[in-house]
């Protein structure tokens, strides 16, 4: 099948989700331009900022656009296109949009409460402890896998897998330099905004010149350093990011990141146009894979980001409800950035079967490299130089992971300090206030997810999908309950609710007993498998609590809103 026609199906299929349902839930909650929201009433220069609705679009994109939508996609194509492409539409539409748009609104509804916070206000203290719990150890696999997908993607010594011979590679090594000139001039970008306060065309000005400059600076200067070396360089930079306000580096970043996804997406999306490739990849392999394992779940948490992401949620409220100017804004912001995401991830799928050979033979190499691969080729067919095509596909790829790390360090941060918060901060116990310092807090979140980076991010991301996308689920179940609470119907939710618990626990449990059976034969080292072991058995474990602890609020009549 032509690729081209894949892209023009998904593409009418994710606008007339947006269009329809999207706008339908919008209606049936409600929507009020009039009302002051929570960046207007808890302004505090830092976190609580009132920001245009394209910059608080953009930071959403950029954040939830990370190597998800890229990696899954690829990856989960090993059971063929036709499955990964009807998951992402299905649950691009009906599942992720809904659960990042039900956050963003409850989140905006409720002061720009985070996630954890609501659970308190409509479940209890205790499912919110255990929220707070679950969401910081998702941020530990989350940090761990992107930084070490970043770290290996900058590394400026590339080992030769058939001769062991190491040769410097500048490519990757202006990669990296491009993005120390995107954190440089982020922050020159965010002291320019904050003075002059430019809105429109101006903005886009200024976001355009600054990431022109970085791609001319870092491709003229490459730097080229060893892995371990970026994996210090990308932990400085997300420990800045986490403890720094909003509009000082992560919002300018993402602004003009999102200059970058979007010339990303428009390459991928004209030379699939132009060349208009055959899809190559099989339609469909069977529901079991000697790799992957069965279909049902592996499919779904494989695939990740692409069609739901618990992960987004946390963006929705711990950062862009706090940044929303007007209600108005919500729709595209929660709804609208994930269809976009959804897009990019069919737009991953279709490059990899282009990149495949004429027997469907999957092309060689990591999703990430597959993917700016097959994109470069297409900017080499407009002039482009290849070294650099090479250079930008290969900054753009690893910007998706980099734009979700600063957002993940910051969330992770919040969340270890919401566990131990209490009302009276002022009076609370010496251990406690340490505990919810901004720079303590961010230390420790940062210390763990580097720890479990010598897991490696292939060992790391089957765990992160069944782990993500248990976090959809249990924020389902909390935007169930504000929807009964506060009047609005919730029974649209239910669906994707009961979906999500069934695959997320089945894939768990089969990576629990996959583990035990690791070390019953001898094969399991402690830092691979043991740490996997550790934290699927906490997942488990957590999410069954919050489940029924959840579950008895949800289905009880007294339910009424604290």
């Amino acid at each position: 099948m032509n690729t081209l026609v894949i892209v023009l199906i998904a593409a009418v299929c994710l606008l007339a989700g947006y269009v329809f349902y999207g706008r339908w839930l919008a209606k049936k909650w409600g929507i009020d331009p009039k009302a002051k929201t929570p960046a207007y009433t808890h302004e505090d220069g830092e976190d609580y900022v009132p920001t245009d609705g394209w910059t608080v679009f953009a930071h959403q994109f950029s954040s939830i656009a990370g190597a998800g939508p890229v990696t899954g996609a690829i990856q989960a194509a090993a059971f063929g296109w036709l499955p990964v492409l009807l998951w992402i539409l299905l649950g691009g539409i009906f599942f992720g949009a809904v659960t990042d748009f039900g956050a963003l609104y409850a989140s905006v509804k409720n002061e720009g409460k985070s996630m954890g916070m609501l659970i308190e206000q409509y479940i209890g203290k205790t499912g919110r402890k255990l929220f707070l719990l679950f969401c910081w150890l998702f941020t530990l696999i989350v940090t761990a896998a992107f930084a070490d997908m970043v770290s290996g993607t900058f590394n400026g010594f590339v080992t030769d897998a058939a001769t062991g011979e190491i040769t410097k590679s500048t490519v990757n090594g202006a990669a990296g330099s491009i993005s120390i000139m995107f954190i440089a001039f982020a922050v020159v970008f965010g002291l320019i905004q904050k003075k002059m306060k430019f809105t429109g065309w101006k903005e886009v000005v200024l976001g355009l010149v600054c990431m022109v400059a970085c791609f001319v600076l870092g491709i003229s200067f490459p730097i080229v350093a060893t892995r371990e070396t970026w994996n210090y360089v990308t932990f400085a930079y997300i420990f800045f990011a986490a403890i720094h306000p909003m509009w000082l580096l992560m919002q300018p970043r993402d602004f003009m990141t999102t200059f970058m996804f979007i010339f990303m997406i428009a390459a991928a999306a004209i030379g699939l146009l132009v060349a208009h490739p055959t899809m190559n990849l099989p339609v469909y392999t069977g529901f079991h894979n000697e790799k992957l394992g069965d279909m049902f779940p592996i499919l779904f948490v494989t695939v990740a980001c692409g069609a739901v992401s618990g992960f987004h949620s946390l963006v929705s409220s711990g950062t862009s409800s706090k940044t929303i100017s007007n209600e108005k804004d919500m729709l595209k912001v929660g709804y609208g950035a994930m269809i976009l995401e959804s897009l990019l991830a069919v737009l991953a799928l279709c490059v990899a079967g282009a990149a495949a050979s004429a027997d469907g033979t999957a092309a060689t190499g990591t999703p990430f490299q597959i993917f700016s691969a097959g994109v470069a080729g297409f900017l080499e067919m407009f002039g482009i130089p290849v070294h650099i095509a090479q250079c930008i596909m290969t900054m753009c790829v690893s910007a998706l992971a980099l734009s979700t790390l600063d957002s993940v360090a910051r969330i992770g941060r919040m969340s270890f300090q919401e566990l131990f918060s209490v009302d009276d901060m002022e009076h609370a116990e010496g251990w406690r206030k340490l505990f919810c310092n901004k720079y303590f807090a961010t230390v420790i979140t940062l210390v763990f997810g580097y720890i479990l980076t010598k897991v490696g991010y292939t060992n790391i991301w089957p765990l992160f999908g069944s782990a993500n996308q248990l976090l959809s689920a249990l924020v389902l179940i909390t935007l169930c309950v504000f929807l009964k609470v506060t009047g609005r119907t919730n029974k649209t939710l239910f669906p994707p609710l009961i979906i999500m618990l069934c695959v997320t626990f089945t894939a768990l449990v089969e990576r629990f007993i996959a583990l035990v059976k690791a070390y019953q034969a001898g094969t399991a080292v402690f830092m691979v498998e043991g740490l996997q072991l550790i934290i699927a058995v906490l997942l488990i474990i957590l999410g069954l609590t919050i489940v029924l602890h959840s579950g008895k609020r949800l289905v009880s009549k007294e339910t009424k809103k604290a």
